[in-house]
């Protein structure tokens, strides 16, 4: 029978007992206000957006081709979003400044949904609408792999450390 202060799981343990709280809708969490974070979030967010643009900088898009800058940035980002994942809840100390830091802010400010829309809108408007769809499904599809990639990265990184993996 379930006690009076766990939910009905039918007299069987509830399979999400052991996983990791979220700190972000933890009430009894003890982290930082939102005055304390934003601060670090907007370090984090200039730091990802200098990156980015440097990353224009350095591979500047011709009209009409493939816009590599925002595609590389998008990728890396999944990437390392899935690989900082799995670190920060699986390896690494706690600390209620990391994932706003690096997460919200740098990988934020690295990553772009709206030059990618801006720019798969300019290939269509300029008549390259097969360089639109290749850059349209490659950020999704690819995007999602490298997250995936950045995941189990993340597990091999925890193992190695001695620490849980799921």
């Amino acid at each position: 029978m379930d006690r009076p202060d766990e939910p009905e799981t039918g007299g069987r343990r509830d399979p999400d007992a052991d996983l990791p709280v979220d700190t972000d809708t933890d009430p009894t969490s003890a982290d930082p206000s939102p005055a304390r974070l934003l601060p670090v979030i907007a370090v984090g967010g200039i730091a990802g957006s200098l990156a980015r643009y440097g990353l224009t900088v350095a591979l500047p898009t011709p009209g009409g081709g493939l816009p590599w800058a925002t595609l590389i940035a998008n990728l890396t980002g999944a990437l390392l979003l899935g690989l900082l994942t799995v670190l920060l809840v699986d390896t690494l100390p706690r600390n209620p400044y990391l994932r706003p830091l690096l997460g919200v802010g740098v990988l934020g400010g690295f990553t772009t949904f709206s030059t990618y829309t801006s720019e798969t809108r300019a290939l269509l408007d300029g008549g390259h609408a097969d360089t639109a769809l290749l850059y349209l499904l490659a950020t999704v599809g690819v995007g999602f792999l490298a997250a995936l990639a950045g995941f189990r990265l993340g597990r091999v990184v925890a193992t190695a450390a001695g620490r849980r993996t799921r």
